[in-house]
């Protein structure tokens, strides 16, 4: 778990190593190519979890591939 300015987020550092798939960082906007390190990170909480208790939307669907340059920089992309 990681506490920001834009939020807590759930954050996943993967090797690469199992990754057949090409991601697009939403950060660089640029492809993750297969066997890159990166990481993986999404909301912590659901969307509007505390406003509307029926809101089943996972905040895990929001679960984005980012470089993580790109990732540790994304406070300063905006």
């Amino acid at each position: 778990m990681e506490e920001a300015a834009d939020g807590d987020w759930a954050v996943r550092p993967l090797t690469g190593s199992a990754t057949d798939k090409v991601y697009r960082c939403p950060g660089c906007d640029q492809e993750i190519r297969p066997g890159t390190p990166h990481v993986v990170a999404w909301p912590a909480y659901a969307r509007d979890s505390d406003l509307d208790p029926w809101d089943t939307e996972s905040a895990a669907d929001w679960r984005r591939h980012w470089h993580t340059a790109c990732w540790r920089a994304r406070d300063r992309r905006r």
